[in-house]
């Protein structure tokens, strides 16, 4: 199986934590060059140092960005791409807070589509050449289970994501012809610090404790347990990787099982 990375150049978006920092890590030990972006620089530049070299051409970089600074965003992605070409694309960022859909104020709706789905196109666009240059690229989108199945109380959320979903997969036709993949992964509840804020926000909301809310949204995992990081950014690795070649346009729950429909 075809899992070298060396000498490919992934951009890894919200790296500073969670899902985006596990996917660096696991980009950087099969031997991709990684270039980590979110604000906190002390953070980045901790886990640029510590990330995985196979060989002594290994290079990782970071920048701060703030997702929702448009402009400085197309500033940055035009620095990285002029020194190195990107080859992989992560596109992870925070989610909205909660609260029912019928409650949310329109900047909230701006404030996410820009975060998420605007932010995506900018870093696409940037990229673009390059991977079609070298004839290799992969657009992995790091979303929710809820484009298949909203979940109660993520309003924003649930819409925004549904949009970069069906983002993905309309580019995922336009770009295949250049051996260009984009693939969505959908992780279900992982041990994130985006979990830890959403449990105490309902529990501040419903007055129950986060251990009982915890046990609850366990409970509908048919592996009795939330996700970790790491397991996700195994998936999207592996869609990074020439072995995935051929998987294309899909969104993959990982999610132990939650999800029941069938698409």
């Amino acid at each position: 199986m075809q899992l070298d990375l060396k000498g490919r150049h992934a951009l890894v978006c919200g790296a500073s934590q969670g899902i985006g920092r596990a996917s660096a890590i696991e980009l950087a030990e099969l031997g991709a060059d990684v270039t980590l972006l979110a604000r906190a620089g002390d953070v980045l530049s901790a886990l640029a140092d510590s990330l995985p070299r196979t060989s002594d051409s290994q290079r990782h970089r970071w920048h701060t960005v703030d997702m929702q600074d448009t402009a400085a965003l197309q500033a940055v992605a035009a620095e990285i791409v002029a020194a190195t070409p990107a080859h992989i694309l992560i596109n992870n960022t925070g989610g909205p807070t909660g609260g029912p859909l019928q409650n949310a104020q329109l900047d909230e709706f701006e404030g996410a589509f820009r975060q998420q789905l605007l932010a995506g196109q900018v870093l696409l666009q940037a990229v673009l050449p390059g991977m079609r240059a070298s004839g290799y690229g992969r657009l992995v989108n790091v979303i929710s289970t809820s484009v298949k199945e909203p979940i109660a109380g993520l309003g924003v959320s649930n819409t925004v994501r549904a949009a970069v979903a069906a983002w993905a997969k309309t580019l995922a036709g336009e770009l295949a012809a250049d051996g260009i993949t984009v693939n969505s992964v959908l992780p279900g509840y992982t041990r994130t610090q985006r979990l830890d804020s959403l449990l105490a926000a309902q529990a501040k909301s419903s007055g129950r404790s986060e251990h009982d809310i915890a046990e609850s949204l366990r409970a509908t995992v048919p592996a009795r347990r939330f996700g970790e990081a790491s397991e996700v950014a195994a998936v999207i690795a592996f869609l990074c990787t020439p072995a995935a070649a051929y998987v294309n346009g899909v969104s993959i729950a990982v999610d132990g099982g939650r999800t029941r429909s069938l698409s």
